[in-house]
């Protein structure tokens, strides 16, 4: 969730709110009780990754994995396959 600046029009209070993007903007002043509450267009913050455990489900699953190369596999093998049916259908030039 993104932190978002406000000010005050009437009274300059400033401060920070820490909402979610559909949250509706803030127009009450918790300082002078006016409805002169503005939001600031920020310069906006980096993503950052903290804490233990993003990597393990940043990544693909085990078995996934043990699909993908088992088609993989399979996909070579049956190229293989199709490349020594052609060699066998051709026939060898006999020298003139």
């Amino acid at each position: 969730m993104p932190t978002y600046d406000y000010e005050c029009s009437a009274c300059g209070h400033e401060m920070e709110v820490f909402q979610k993007i559909s949250d509706p903007i803030l127009k009450k002043c918790p300082e002078c009780k006016k409805l002169k509450l503005k939001r600031l267009f920020g310069t906006g913050a980096a993503i950052m990754f903290k804490g233990s455990g993003f990597y393990q489900t940043d990544y693909r699953s085990e078995g996934y994995k043990k699909a993908a190369k088992a088609d993989k596999k399979a996909a070579s093998e049956k190229k293989s396959d199709s490349s020594k049916s052609d060699s066998k259908s051709k026939k060898p030039s006999k020298p003139e």
